[in-house]
C-alpha cells in the first residue's frame, strides 16, 4: 500500500477542477482521450518511491505533486513528446497536458531534473503496469520473442578519435606541455631577476588546457586498451570451445591458423569524447552512429513488452541470458502466472530467438530458467525450403536447428517477426523515437525503460477503448 504523504506540503493539483472549467479540457477533448486515462490510472498506482526524496527537505518552495509529474512524464512520452523543453512548451499550449497541469505549469529544468532524479524509480511502475495488463488477460506466455535494436545515442562521431590518433595526439601533447613548462620556468626566472620573488604557482592557460586534453585522451586510450583485453579474453574462450569440438568429432581444422590473438586495441578503433558508455555501431540505414543496443522481450498476445534493457554491445549473443532473467523477474513480480498443462503442472514459456542471440551455453541457461527456447542457428534464406535431415542431430547446435524446424517449430519461430519487430516501429516511427537525450548507459536504460513502460500503457488503453466501443 502505498503511504500517504502526510508529512510534506506540495503545490495544489486539482485535476477535477481543471476539467470543469470553461473552455476546459474536459469539455474540448474527446471523452476517451489518452490523457482521461492516465489521470484516473496513475494516482492508483504505488508512487510513494517518488515521494521519498522531499518528505525531509524543508528549504524553498513546495515542490510539485510527484503524481502529477509522473503523469506528465507517462502522457508525453505516450504522444511522443520527449525533450523537456517541448514538454513545458506544451504545458502552455495543449490542451491535454493543461488538462494534467491546470495553472501549476513546470518549466523545462524542473522538468528534466524530475526526470533524472526519478529514472529507477520508473522500475517499480514497469513491473505495476506490467501487473495491470496481466490482470486484464493482455499477457498469456505464449510466444515471448526477445530482439534488439540499434536507437542513436546523445553522442558524435566528430567527437572521436581512433586510438592511433590518440597515440600520436598524446605524444605531441606531451611534447607541448614539456615546451611549455620549460618557457614557464625560464619566465620565472626572468621575473625573478626583475621583479624580486613570487609565488611560481600559477599555471599557465594553454598549460592546463593541454594537460586537461591530454588526461581525457589517456583515459579514452585506457578504455579502449580495457575492452580489446576484454575481447582478446573472448576471442582465447570462443577458440577453446571450437577446438574442444573439433576434438570430441575429429574434425580436421580448414584454412590456415589463426592468427594469434591480439591484445592491443587496433589502430582504428575509436571512442566518443562526448558518451563514452556508446559505441559505434552499424544502423539499418547502412551507417554508422553511436547507439545503445535497445532489447526487448514481447509477449505474443498483445506485443506487452515484459522486460527491456540496453547494452553497449553491439552483438546480441551476450543479451540472451540476462533478458530472459530479467523476463522471469518481472513475471514473477507482477503475478503473472505461467501456462499450465492438462495436468495442472508449470510449463516452460516458449521463447523465440533470431540468430543472433544463438549459442549453446545461452540456450542452455535460458532453458533452466523455465523457458523453452527456439533459436535459429544461422541465417535462414527467404523462400527456400529447408535442408533435409540426413541423419540424427549430434550437437546441441544441430539438435536446436531441428526443434526449429520441426511444424510446430516453424510455426512458433514465425511468429517471431510480428510479435518483436513491429513494436520497435510503433517506438520509433510512430512515436519518433529514435534518439536518446540522456547520457551514460544508467541513465540511457532508464530512459528506454520510460518508453517501453508508455508503449505498455497505450497498449491497455486502446484496449480499454475497445471494449467500451463493443
Amino acid at each position: 500500500m502505498m503511504s500517504e504523504p502526510w508529512r510534506k506540503t506540495y503545490r495544489p493539483w486539482e485535476p477535477q477542477r481543471y476539467r470543469q472549467e470553461a473552455h476546459s479540457p474536459d469539455t474540448k477533448l474527446p471523452k476517451g482521450d489518452m490523457v482521461f486515462f492516465l489521470l484516473d490510472t496513475v494516482p492508483k498506482l504505488d508512487l510513494s518511491r517518488f515521494y521519498t526524496p522531499y518528505e525531509d527537505e524543508t528549504r524553498g518552495a513546495p515542490p510539485f505533486d510527484p503524481t502529477m509529474m509522473v503523469c506528465l512524464l507517462l502522457y508525453a512520452y505516450c504522444v511522443g513528446v520527449f525533450s523537456s523543453r517541448k514538454i513545458a512548451q506544451a504545458c502552455e499550449r495543449n490542451m491535454a497536458f493543461i488538462a494534467i497541469v491546470g495553472q501549476e505549469r513546470p518549466d523545462f529544468r524542473t522538468i528534466s531534473d524530475f526526470r533524472k532524479l526519478h529514472l529507477e524509480a520508473f522500475r517499480d511502475v514497469f513491473v505495476q503496469v506490467l501487473r495491470v495488463a496481466g490482470e486484464a488477460g493482455l499477457v498469456k506466455l505464449g510466444n515471448v520473442a526477445t530482439d534488439g535494436t540499434k536507437i542513436q545515442g546523445n553522442a558524435s562521431r566528430h567527437k572521436a578519435m581512433s586510438y592511433g590518433y590518440m597515440l600520436k595526439e598524446a605524444d605531441r601533447l606531451r611534447e607541448e606541455i614539456e615546451a611549455l613548462v620549460t618557457q614557464a620556468y625560464q619566465q620565472d626566472a626572468e621575473d625573478d631577476a626583475a621583479l624580486g620573488s613570487r609565488r611560481g604557482d600559477e599555471l599557465p592557460a594553454e598549460l592546463a588546457r593541454r594537460e586537461d586534453r591530454l588526461a581525457t585522451i589517456e583515459a579514452a586510450m585506457r578504455r579502449l586498451e580495457a575492452r580489446a583485453q576484454a575481447e582478446a579474453d573472448d576471442e582465447r574462450q570462443r577458440r577453446a570451445t571450437a577446438e574442444a569440438e573439433r576434438q570430441r568429432t575429429g574434425t580436421p581444422r580448414r584454412g590456415k591458423a589463426p592468427k594469434p590473438v591480439e591484445e592491443t586495441p587496433d589502430a582504428k578503433a575509436q571512442t566518443n569524447f562526448t558518451d563514452p558508455a556508446l559505441q559505434i555501431m552499424r544502423t539499418n540505414n547502412k551507417g554508422w552512429e553511436y547507439c545503445g543496443n535497445a532489447q526487448a522481450s514481447v509477449d505474443a498476445a498483445y506485443q506487452i513488452i515484459l522486460a527491456c534493457d540496453v547494452t553497449a554491445e553491439t552483438n546480441d549473443k551476450q543479451q540472451t541470458a540476462p533478458m530472459a532473467q530479467l523476463t522471469m523477474a518481472h513475471v514473477e513480480h507482477a503475478g503473472i502466472e505461467r501456462p499450465k498443462d492438462a495436468a495442472g503442472a508449470t510449463q516452460k514459456i516458449p521463447a523465440t530467438y533470431d540468430s543472433g542471440y544463438y549459442s549453446e551455453a545461452a540456450a542452455s541457461s535460458v532453458e533452466q530458467m523455465g523457458f523453452d527456447p527456439y533459436m535459429a542457428t544461422g541465417r535462414q534464406r527467404h523462400h527456400r525450403p529447408a535442408p533435409p535431415v540426413t541423419e540424427p542431430p549430434a550437437t546441441a547446435m544441430e539438435h536446436m536447428a531441428a526443434k526449429v524446424r520441426t511444424p510446430a517449430g516453424r510455426a512458433l519461430y514465425a511468429r517471431r517477426k510480428v510479435i518483436v519487430e513491429p513494436v520497435f516501429g510503433q517506438i520509433k516511427e510512430a512515436r519518433g523515437f529514435r534518439r536518446f537525450l540522456l547520457r551514460g548507459l544508467d541513465n540511457i536504460r532508464g530512459e528506454w525503460r520510460l518508453v517501453c513502460l508508455t508503449h505498455n500503457l497505450l497498449k491497455l488503453w486502446r484496449y480499454a477503448c475497445a471494449l467500451i466501443t463493443v
